[in-house]
């Protein structure tokens, strides 16, 4: 029996009255207890967030599947069993055969613990410690945390036209790499990451905010090509790339000559199209980045053109940058400029602005499209089609004109 915290005339009250005096025993943990706990603890708070345990399956989140792999360990190792089953009030733990078997012929224990989200102590596959840091942590929690994205129709046609143009070879996937430089301020609106096996959209980026270290952060909209969203923050998206070695960035697009996969001796080349976004802050151009491009052709050098954008009020006095570029041979420049501007003009933007005179300016070349719609009409200019169609902004496509025929 464990010494009493009463004296001796206490226990001798205490006694008489029937109750039985005996002080609790307090059980100390060991570090390697207190990491294993704090391992189980992340699993039971994603149950309570989304109502079941951790599955398996490519098409889950990274950290989901960390979290499946290490329920199986748990599961699986009898300690582990006998430390956590009083705080398994979820009932997470199950039987030690629903865990997954075949973990542990697909990795070795150097790799299977990575994936638990801890390294190895010792070479015994019980020598555990947790190395993941508080920020890693809500990172992880923040990309598992998402919800059914409502309007999602309006950008599975994004994701859908990346794939195609991945398949093309108009786009790349490039490998992200902490020590080439990638910073949050790499992550942009419009841009496609591949994370954990999955594409994301960065469909929005919230005005800046101070985080507590003094850097500055933004919320923003995240689309995932399965039909959900999240708000994480700027910097846990650059945390969970970081996270993943297989990340990847998937580039703008890019094509050829206008007609053909090269250029022929003969073809005297008429010029550049350009595709550009605009950098402004003005309130109207920060609602619509994502799909406001201006649409131009140049004989001459895309990057001079744009040298004095900023001064410029063509280009809404303001920065830009170049999101696609298509070489053009043997066709009139500005035959082509009027034709395309011709059918977008139910998207062109409408919008104000005074020069550096102080002047009114209504830039002309601007349109409300998604860059995909007018990746579709280069290709129905390449086949002298584009003539037939215009452009409806309800339903963001090119629908065939009524007079076509």
């Amino acid at each position: 029996m464990a010494k009493s915290a009463f004296t001796d005339e206490d226990d001798a009250l205490l006694g008489e009255l029937g109750v039985e005096v005996e002080a609790k025993k307090q059980k100390s943990l060991t570090p390697r207890e207190e990491r294993i706990i704090a391992g189980f603890e992340d699993i039971q708070r994603f149950y309570a967030e989304h109502s079941r345990a951790p599955q398996h399956g490519e098409d889950n989140d990274i950290f989901e599947r960390m979290y499946a792999v290490r329920l199986d360990r748990l599961r699986q190792l009898e300690e582990c069993r006998s430390l956590l089953e009083p705080l398994d009030h979820q009932g997470l733990l199950g039987k030690a055969e629903d865990a997954n078997s075949d973990i542990e012929e697909d990795l070795d224990d150097d790799a299977l613990l990575e994936q638990l989200g801890v390294e190895a102590e010792t070479a015994d596959i019980t020598e555990l410690k947790h190395v993941r840091s508080s920020a890693e942590k809500r990172a992880a929690e923040e990309m598992a945390n998402r919800e059914r994205c409502a309007d999602f129709e309006t950008f599975k046609p994004l994701f859908d036209q990346v794939q195609a143009e991945l398949k093309d070879g108009v786009r790349q996937t490039r490998v992200i790499r902490k020590e080439a430089g990638f910073l949050k301020t790499d992550i942009r609106e419009g841009e496609f990451f591949i994370v954990g096996g999955q594409t994301l959209y960065v469909a929005e980026v919230g005005e800046q905010i101070r985080a507590p270290n003094g850097e500055f952060d933004a919320r923003l909209r995240v689309i995932f090509a399965n039909g959900t969203e999240s708000n994480l923050l700027l910097r846990s998206l650059q945390r969970a790339i970081y996270k993943d070695e297989t990340s990847r960035r998937i580039t703008e697009p890019t094509a050829g000559p206008l007609f053909g996969d090269s250029q022929e001796e003969e073809d005297l080349a008429s010029g550049t199209i350009y595709v550009l976004r605009s950098k402004s802050n003005h309130p109207t151009v920060s609602e619509n980045r994502e799909v406001l491009h201006k649409i131009g052709v140049t004989g001459g050098s895309v990057e001079k053109r744009i040298a004095n954008a900023a001064k410029d009020a063509t280009y809404l006095l303001a920065d830009v940058e170049v999101v696609a570029t298509y070489e053009l041979f043997n066709i009139n420049r500005k035959k082509f400029e009027r034709l395309m501007h011709r059918v977008f003009e139910p998207a062109r933007l409408k919008i104000d602005i005074k020069d550096r005179f102080g002047n009114p300016v209504e830039p002309r070349e601007w349109f409300l499209v998604p860059l995909f719609v007018i990746d579709e009409a280069i290709e129905k200019f390449k086949d002298g089609t584009i003539g037939n169609y215009t452009y409806d902004p309800v339903a963001a496509q090119l629908v065939e004109r009524r007079d076509a025929h």
